[in-house]
């Protein structure tokens, strides 16, 4: 990809700037943005691809993309999960098994270079890496992007290196060989402070950090509870053939519509089980034994379960290019 963006993009990097979930007052605005970005993204860009870690928003969002696509003739793009080796199990066959129902194009995107060491010398979460056991690109970004000074690292996720290498790295890498000129992300604006002043169309050009690319942004201005009653008005209704046209709400994990199973609906299985976010297996923990819909969605933070040192980072990871 050339270090000059494409001239022939045209989209507005200022909508929804300065905006907020309020500005849109119904579910039927929020929907209505949403198509209209998702249906700009398909069209402005050569070669798009969706972020999808299987969580309810990147589901969402890829919902808005198979109803564009469907609609408008467009061709779906390329879902790209980012595997930082640290996943629950059931999340990675819940992504396998939606791609093949919804005939979606899944990639991987991993930084190989940790995950050969990780494996080769049988680490667990928490172990040591030596800076200078791994390649010259990646302690690069050690060294000269986070400015790391160190001699190790723990092999964790949720940390500034960690995330870093096995997320934003992995990801720019996937870019660069895929040549993917739009990234379609789920990010809102309520769910992180750092994400609050994000556009629908936000520019990441800079050669130095990324491979020149735009962010496209269709759900940032649903709320988290506005999520769910997508999800149980509209996405599961036009999904599963026998779950009731008007929608339906569960009241528990197993309170679902006669000749419905949890495996029918595209929603991951650690929702039903209690998780109000997603991260990995070794950080991210379930908030009560509620469903995450029925959880007090306004008076907690969503993201309690998650660990809060890399939290507090987002920002600083944000600026390197993670979502």
């Amino acid at each position: 990809m050339s270090d000059d963006f494409p001239a022939s993009v045209d989209v507005d990097y200022t909508d929804g700037e300065g905006e907020t979930p309020e500005d849109y007052p119904s579910i039927q605005h929020k929907i209505e943005k949403a198509v209209e970005v998702t249906r700009r993204g398909l069209e402005q860009y050569d070669n798009p691809a969706v972020m999808w870690t299987g969580g309810k928003d990147s589901t969402l969002t890829l919902y808005f993309i198979n109803q564009v696509a469907e609609e408008y003739g467009h061709e779906k793009p390329t879902a790209v999960f980012i595997d930082h080796f640290q996943h629950f199990d059931d999340i990675t066959d819940f992504v396998e098994h939606w791609a093949d129902e919804w005939d979606i194009d899944l990639v991987y995107a991993r930084n190989e270079d940790v995950g050969d060491y990780v494996e080769e010398h049988g680490l667990e979460p928490g172990d040591d890496i030596p800076v200078d056991a791994l390649s010259e690109h990646n302690q690069h970004h050690i060294r000269e992007i986070l400015e790391f000074e160190e001699d190790s690292f723990p092999f964790l996720l949720d940390t500034y290196v960690g995330n870093h290498l096995l997320k934003t790295v992995a990801l720019n890498d996937a870019l660069e060989e895929h040549d993917i000129d739009g990234v379609i992300s789920g990010v809102r604006w309520d769910e992180q402070e750092a994400r609050a002043d994000e556009t629908f169309f936000s520019p990441r050009h800079d050669p130095d950090l990324f491979p020149p690319h735009d962010r496209i942004q269709p759900i940032l201005q649903f709320a988290e509870a506005d999520v769910w009653e997508a999800f149980w008005n509209f996405v599961v209704p036009d999904t599963v053939e026998a779950f009731p046209d008007e929608g339906y709400i569960p009241q528990a994990d197993d309170d679902l519509p006669e000749g419905v199973t949890q495996e029918d609906v595209p929603i991951s299985p650690k929702y039903f089980a209690g998780f109000r976010s997603l991260g990995s297996e070794v950080s991210t923990e379930k908030t009560t034994e509620e469903p995450a819909w029925l959880q007090n969605l306004d008076e907690t933070t969503e993201r309690a379960g998650r660990a809060q040192d890399k939290e507090d980072l987002m920002e600083r990871l944000r600026d390197l290019g993670y979502m």
